[in-house]
């Protein structure tokens, strides 16, 4: 009886095995990869920039504004506190980052006098005789108590110091846009208003507030 031998079995050299590794890995990264020209790249990197002027527009009048009203001390309670426990008081009513001085929403009415330096001043009772308040009307609106009193916006939230600082200019042209361009300061002279706004705590006798509201 004859037998057939069996057909010995052809081992795959190790190298086309890993040759065939390498293949399938390249088609795949090939699928997965999105080519970018530089166009692309520049495209995405302008798309991401900073735009202080719809910073302002989109949070301005839906965030800011809620915010420094809801969290509004009245101003002669406030100054009383300041005097008492400057400390606690910035703990209880203020906003701050860091070591910073504390920013405060404050409500009040009073007195307005005639408007004087991009100020215009406001006898409020309950305070001592020798502290001056003050709004804020232009054209020219300094600090960053708006973006400070609000509560939510932090250094963290942008890429540098320079936009940090543009969101409260941001803020501060929008309400210069949407609250003081219509008002007739003039009128004002004499008449009792109430206000609602935010300073930034540097010395309790001179309070120079950016106000949200004037009526």
């Amino acid at each position: 009886m004859t037998t057939t031998a069996p057909t010995p079995h052809r081992r795959v050299p190790v190298r086309w095995i890993a040759a065939a590794a390498i293949a399938a890995l390249v088609v795949l990264m090939a699928v997965s990869t999105e080519y970018r020209t530089a166009e692309t790249v520049a495209s995405a990197t302008a798309r991401k920039a900073f735009d202080p002027a719809a910073f302002g527009a989109q949070n301005y009048r839906a965030k800011v504004v809620p915010a420094i009203q809801s969290a509004a001390v009245d101003l002669p309670v406030l100054l009383q506190a300041l005097a008492a426990d400057k400390d606690a008081a910035g703990q209880k009513y203020g906003e701050r980052q860091g070591t910073g001085p504390y920013t405060f929403a404050v409500k009040a009415t009073g007195k307005a006098g005639a408007a004087r330096s991009g100020l215009l001043p406001v006898t409020v009772e309950d305070l001592p005789d020798d502290t001056r308040v003050s709004l804020q009307i232009g054209p020219a609106i300094n600090g960053t108590a708006l973006r400070d009193a609000a509560g939510f916006i932090t250094f963290g939230q942008f890429t540098n110091q320079v936009e940090y600082a543009d969101a409260a200019t941001a803020l501060n042209n929008q309400m210069r846009d949407e609250l003081l361009k219509g008002l007739d300061v003039a009128a004002l002279d004499g008449k009792e208003i109430s206000f609602v706004g935010a300073f930034t705590l540097l010395t309790p006798k001179t309070v120079t507030i950016t106000p949200v509201a004037i009526s």
